[in-house]
């Protein structure tokens, strides 16, 4: 049974086919921004099934190879996805977001509720163990991790945040969110979520990213409506996730020059 997007944006199963031209944000000679669903892995894993990679070919739109991932998000995690259209637009975006000059904002719940209005959480991060794949664990001997998160909204034992990493590590929002007391909502690594089928979505979804183009060019941004399950979430606690979003895309993080 093949996957679909529902009306309401999320991934399920369904005879329809997924139409991953409809999740299409921007195009242009040297990228798309795609607004990646939540539940579908970008590359395939040790146990195998549909993935982004089997729909990339749908993406040509006229160019003679697929366009490929100039970054990654995980499975769980939906919203904005970058990717390059042609090999010299990659070898510029991968530098882009190796150099931290691509601006990233990202929308969480989370449970309980900081203490502070906003924070800078600076954990270094390693692979948990070398059996554990790519989970990951705070590590004083770890790659350097930098987060950057601020409040939006608080509710009964939960709260929104905005979030920017300004180092991409895996797992690196999930890993320091749990490390504050704060794991996202559905994190079934992290925060302790069940792992069971139809247990709860991990709510976190990449918001926003700015791409910067050459000089004298204003840079690329794009924009992901957050999916059904975390509007849901929201509406459910009286929030409207319309401004919310409006509130995270107001959010000021401190910028990354390139090196």
């Amino acid at each position: 049974m093949s996957q679909t997007v529902t009306p309401s944006g999320d991934l399920s199963a369904s005879d329809a086919p997924f139409d991953i031209a409809a999740r299409v944000l921007h195009r242009d000679g040297m990228m798309l921004v795609i607004d990646k669903p939540p539940g579908l892995a970008v590359h395939k894993g040790p146990k195998g099934g549909e993935t982004l990679a089997d729909h990339l070919d749908a993406l040509r739109f006229g160019l003679p190879n697929a366009p490929e991932l100039a970054h990654r998000l995980d499975k769980d995690t939906s919203g904005c996805l970058v990717l390059g259209r042609h090999r010299k637009a990659l070898a510029e975006l991968g530098k882009a977001f190796a150099d931290g000059t691509v601006g990233k904002t990202y929308m969480a719940v989370v449970r309980g509720v900081p203490g502070e209005p906003r924070g800078r959480i600076e954990l270094k991060l390693s692979k948990r163990s070398p059996t554990r794949g790519w989970w990951m664990a705070v590590d004083p001997k770890g790659q350097q991790a930098i987060t950057e998160w601020q409040t939006i909204a608080v509710g009964e034992g939960l709260a929104m945040l905005a979030l920017s990493p300004l180092t991409g590590r895996t797992h690196q929002l999930r890993v320091h969110l749990d490390a504050i007391g704060h794991p996202i909502l559905g994190d079934s690594i992290y925060g302790g979520a069940s792992r069971l089928p139809g247990g709860p979505i991990l709510h976190l979804h990449s918001r926003r990213a700015v791409i910067p183009q050459k000089k004298g060019r204003d840079p690329i941004d794009v924009r992901a409506p957050l999916p059904a399950h975390m509007r849901a979430t929201l509406e459910r606690a009286g929030f409207d996730p319309a401004a919310l979003e409006a509130l995270a895309d107001a959010a000021v993080f401190t910028p990354r020059a390139a090196p």
